[in-house]
């Protein structure tokens, strides 16, 4: 039993959503829904691919992730700097990727912002350079 799976994990809010980013970048959608909430409210930001607002856990994965997965060689969220102001966490992290139609990389910052309640996500916003991550995936 990992950390992603052990039902006595901290449900500290800073804790949960980095379970969230060790999921993600072991590419384990089942641990990563485990994060969520099932009203989740996920919003990708206007401008990015895809852009707009999932709900559900299933909804988040299959919208988002999955797409990524898809589109996206390597995707990955890196999460370096946490804030956390009780149920709220903003991470400042780093996008990078290889568009699998024009093998252009992405390398760029982001800030997403998470709210936590009662050890899962109920909410996710997305701020990226949407430019950015356009110019690598246009050849």
């Amino acid at each position: 039993m990992n950390e992603q799976t052990d039902p006595h994990a901290s449900v500290a809010p800073r804790d949960v959503v980095r379970r969230q980013y060790l999921a993600s970048a072991a590419g384990d959608l089942d641990a990563l829904r485990a994060t969520l909430a099932p009203d989740v409210e996920w919003t990708e930001m206007a401008g990015f691919p895809l852009a707009g607002t999932y709900r559900t856990p299933e909804g988040v994965t299959s919208n988002v992730m999955e797409i990524l997965g898809r589109d996206w060689e390597g995707w990955t969220a890196h999460d370096d700097t946490y804030v956390v102001d009780g149920e709220n966490v903003v991470v400042l992290a780093r996008y990078t990727a290889t568009h699998r139609g024009t093998s252009k990389r992405l390398n760029v910052r982001v800030a997403h912002a998470f709210t936590v309640r009662g050890g899962l996500i109920v909410r996710f916003e997305q701020f990226v350079d949407t430019a950015k991550v356009a110019e690598a995936a246009t050849a």
